[in-house]
């Protein structure tokens, strides 16, 4: 079988293809025919020389997505033709991941494919997509109706905010996309956001912990400073999504928006996320996400393609999301 191997050369870690037998993937109950597979932020760090500080042991196969076949398992919730997918529990940091043409993981980390998605769909899809399904489910759960007004998406063109885009506009939603890349305005506007935001606009700090109240919602990929702003414009009662920290990690805000707006700043994790969450978040985005604009973000690569795609992505240069076909 064919896959991505780091291996140590010094203190820094290369990238190859390199064939490897079935033997020496990790022991687990469940085997996979991986057939697709993805690039998410965390796999450029995986990817990158140190590892990001992510990975602590080589040889390895990153890839925190994938998607295909059961082969073989060991335990009854699955048996060999099932249609899974995976995205979290550290695979592809601290275990073994999908940028292969198997992998071998525990049945826990895995979620049965849901009716109307395929497996590539389910790539194009990944912890990006799923984060943003979600960021959707938190908002609503914490009151966000259509009627309450715009819903902010911060770092609209990245792979969280596109399809965070496509699922709020098709919910009927008044997105407003924030990017510094004005370049992307159509395509944004194409997935369904209503207008578009200068980053500029956005991630200057003010001295005044709140301004006039803007948004209903955000779902908020940048954190920093923009987070900051950000939450001094919430209506009241509104909520923020906090899914990254592309902006960095400080937060330089003041309690105010908390306490005189009753704001909610709600986290969102999706690598230790319970099967149930996950299991209703993937029907959710098989019922709420457009197959057609999930489409439209699509970048198709290979197996081979990978180690210059999670360069690229540290370095803001990817749109959308990325589809590999781990087989081609």
């Amino acid at each position: 079988m064919r896959a991505i191997v780091l291996r140590q050369d010094g203190d820094t870690a290369k990238p190859a293809i390199e064939d490897i037998s079935e033997s020496d993937l990790p022991e687990a109950e469940v085997t996979v025919a991986v057939e697709y597979t993805t690039v998410n932020y965390k796999d450029g760090l995986c990817m990158s020389p140190k590892g990001g500080g992510l990975v602590r042991k080589y040889p390895h196969i990153p890839g925190i997505d994938f998607a295909g076949t059961v082969e073989a398992s060991g335990d009854v919730r699955y048996k060999p033709g099932d249609k899974v997918v995976l995205t979290g529990w550290r695979v592809g940091e601290a275990h073994w991941g999908g940028y292969a043409e198997k992998a071998r993981v525990k049945a826990d980390w895995l979620v049965p494919l849901p009716d109307g998605l395929t497996t590539r769909q389910a790539m194009a899809v990944g912890t990006a997509g799923f984060t943003a399904m979600l960021a959707v489910m938190a908002l609503e759960d914490h009151g966000l109706k259509d009627m309450h007004g715009e819903v902010l998406v911060t770092g609209a063109a990245g792979g969280v905010g596109s399809v965070a885009t496509a699922i709020l506009a098709n919910l009927g939603y008044d997105v407003a996309g924030v990017t510094g890349r004005p370049e992307l305005e159509g395509y944004l506007k194409s997935l369904g956001a209503k207008r578009i935001v200068a980053r500029d606009q956005l991630n200057e700090t003010v001295k005044r912990p709140l301004e006039s109240e803007t948004w209903a919602g955000c779902i908020d990929a940048v954190g920093g400073a923009m987070l900051a702003r950000v939450l001094g414009q919430m209506k009241y009662g509104g909520s923020v999504a906090a899914v990254g920290l592309a902006g960095g990690s400080a937060l330089p805000a003041t309690v105010i928006p908390f306490l005189l707006r009753g704001v909610n700043l709600l986290g969102i994790d999706s690598v230790l996320r319970p099967f149930e969450s996950r299991q209703r978040a993937w029907k959710r985005i098989a019922r709420d996400l457009p197959m057609d604009k999930l489409e439209d973000m699509v970048v198709e690569a290979t197996l081979g393609d990978l180690p210059a795609l999670c360069a690229d992505i540290i370095k803001g240069k990817v749109r959308g999301r990325v589809v590999a076909d781990v087989r081609a």
